[in-house]
């Protein structure tokens, strides 16, 4: 081939546009009812990717997922479960430029913030990651009690939560939401930022090729508001977290959540750079207190 073909086949090239899923009991399916909305970038404006469209038939099956993977994930060692975790960081490790153009596009950052984003997320997830057996060891303990018994506190997991993503920090925030509910042994239904989906959509694909049991995190793009009022509701899920609404729309989903009596984490202003301490993974844990007979 001359070197004028050669110039000719590459002008006439198409670009292969990525298409984005649902990650749902660790598959990719489209939107049940086909929809999709177009994403556009922050700064121009301009067209992204279509992301689907998901709708409450999708946030059930979510849920179904997600109660699927409990038994398996919750009663996995803490020290297998903090392995998983850090294979994911390892993963978005590896595919750290995709991220940082996509975080850049999805919040208007500069390359160089958004590299700052996207290694702050990684370095999160790793500190979650080693939090999974240690977390015991601060919250539980073992009771004083006046007669001959052992009173021994150990935390548990509280099963489903669903999860509603920052709205304004499309992959650092995410991080920080999801990562304290399954380091603690729960698994998670998560709705994606409504504005910038794309980070958390490719965060699925991070997840499928880890080490990450199906149904244990499930992530769903679309309108905040049409996914979280079924979430709110659901007899399969035990909590929310309410990161991800508006004022108004949180105080409905609390609301709506009592009557399952649910546990609910109300959204406050948050720094998602700040230290995280503890506070995310205790809220997901229940604590079990078993009295035992001393053998004399």
């Amino acid at each position: 081939m001359s070197e004028k073909s050669e110039k000719s086949a590459q002008q006439v090239r198409l670009t292969v546009f990525k298409t984005y899923k649902l990650y749902v009991g660790g598959k990719f399916p489209r939107s049940e009812s086909g929809r999709v909305y177009e994403v556009t970038d922050s700064r121009s404006g301009g067209w992204l990717a279509n992301a689907p469209l998901a709708s409450r038939k999708d946030a059930r099956d979510a849920v179904v997922a997600a109660r699927k993977a409990v038994p398996g994930w919750s009663g996995a060692t803490a020290y297998n479960r903090g392995q998983v975790l850090y294979r994911v960081a390892e993963m978005l490790e590896g595919r750290r430029e995709q991220f940082v153009r996509e975080v850049a596009e999805a919040e208007g950052l500069s390359k160089s913030r958004a590299a700052a984003a996207v290694d702050a997320a990684v370095d999160r997830w790793v500190w979650y990651a080693g939090w999974t057996d240690k977390i015991a060891q601060v919250v539980g303990g073992a009771n004083p009690v006046a007669g001959p018994f052992f009173n021994l506190s150990t935390p548990e997991p509280t099963g489903v939560v669903a999860v509603l993503a920052p709205q304004d920090s499309s992959l650092l925030g995410l991080v920080s939401v999801l990562a304290p509910v399954i380091a603690t042994g729960n698994t998670a239904v998560v709705v994606a930022s409504e504005r910038a989906p794309l980070p958390a959509l490719s965060f699925g694909e991070v997840l499928a090729s880890s080490d990450v049991p199906s149904g244990v995190v499930n992530i769903l793009s679309g309108r905040t508001a049409e996914l979280s009022t079924p979430l709110a509701a659901h007899q399969d899920v035990n909590a929310l977290d309410l990161t991800g609404a508006g004022p108004d729309l949180a105080t409905e989903l609390e609301a709506s959540a009592a009557d399952t009596l649910k546990r609910v984490r109300r959204p406050s202003a948050e720094d998602w750079t700040a230290d995280p301490g503890t506070s995310r993974l205790t809220a997901w844990l229940e604590t079990k207190t078993v009295w035992h007979p001393i053998g004399v």
